[in-house]
């Protein structure tokens, strides 16, 4: 298997949880009627994911946009935990929109974001490789530094 079948695989897993704990298991409990829906799901997080994944930036970042604002509505800001932007699905956010909400981000949201420890983060910040700016890191600048890192799945690498 290659490494975007493996990312593909992985984010539709993902995705296939978060919605199914988020918004079928619920309904389920309501209505008794969530298995009618669990297959359709199966397909639909593989179609999100191959979305996410793909070449088309435009529908990735739609997607990923209508993926947040179902499964986390509310009136504050989209502010999951640091440990939430490792997971296929929170890698897919940040490199393909950003941050919801957010233009900068604490040093511990940003060492999520890129999989490393706090004091990487700020050794990058240090050397320049990230931007500061109050609260912490700027999301561009992780945004840009994740887009440095090989291979990656989200630009369509499908070697």
């Amino acid at each position: 298997m290659n490494t975007w079948t493996e990312a593909r695989d992985a984010l539709a897993n993902d995705l296939e949880r978060v919605v199914g704990s988020r918004l079928l298991d619920p309904l389920d409990i309501l209505f008794g009627t969530a298995d009618l829906m669990r297959d359709r799901l199966t397909a639909k997080a593989r179609a999100w994911a191959e979305t996410l994944l793909g070449q088309d930036d435009q529908a990735a970042t739609h997607t990923a946009i209508r993926l947040v604002s179902a499964l986390y509505p509310g009136d504050a800001p989209f502010d999951p935990p640091a440990g939430w932007w490792g997971t296929p699905f929170g890698q897919a956010v940040i490199r393909r929109a950003g941050h919801p909400s957010a233009v900068a981000v604490s040093v511990s949201v940003a060492a999520g974001m890129l999989g490393i420890t706090r004091q990487g983060v700020h050794d990058l910040a240090n050397r320049g490789k990230l931007e500061r700016h109050p609260p912490g890191i700027t999301v561009a600048s992780i945004r840009v530094r994740l887009a440095t890192r090989a291979p990656d799945p989200v630009k369509g690498d499908h070697t």
